[in-house]
C-alpha cells in the first residue's frame, strides 16, 4: 500500500467506525435517554479520533517530505558530478584544441560510460 493510501485508509477506517457506532446506537432497542447518552459519549471520543487521524497525517507527511527531500540532494548530487564531468572533458577538449594535437575522436572525448558511477 501506498503512504498516501495508509492515511487515506486510516481515515476510512476511522470513520467507518464512527458512523458504524452511530448507526449502532439509533437501530439498538435501547430508551431514549439511554441512546442520548451513548451518543454524547461517543460525540465527546470524537476529537479524540480526529487528533488521532491528524497525527498520523502529519507522520505520513513528514516521512513524505523526509523521502522528497533524500531524492532532491541525490539528484542534485548527480546533476553536480555530470556538470564536474562536462567541465572537464571541456578543459581536456580546450587544451587538445590550444596544443593543436590532431587525436582520433575515441580518444579526445569521453563516451558516456566516463560519466556513470
Amino acid at each position: 500500500m501506498s503512504k498516501k493510501g495508509d492515511s487515506s485508509f486510516i481515515g476510512g477506517l476511522l470513520l467507518g467506525a464512527a458512523m458504524g457506532t452511530i448507526a449502532g446506537l439509533l437501530a439498538a432497542p435501547r430508551a431514549g435517554r439511554e441512546t442520548r447518552q451513548l451518543l454524547k459519549k461517543s460525540a465527546e471520543a470524537l476529537p479524540e479520533l480526529a487528533e488521532d487521524l491528524s497525527s498520523s497525517v502529519q507522520i505520513q507527511a513528514e516521512r513524505l517530505s523526509a523521502s522528497a527531500i533524500q531524492k532532491w540532494e541525490q539528484t542534485l548530487n548527480r546533476l553536480q558530478d555530470a556538470i564536474a564531468a562536462g567541465m572537464e572533458a571541456t578543459q581536456q577538449e580546450r587544451q587538445v584544441l590550444k596544443n593543436g594535437k590532431a587525436q582520433t575522436p575515441s580518444e579526445s572525448r569521453p563516451g558516456v560510460s566516463d560519466y556513470r558511477n
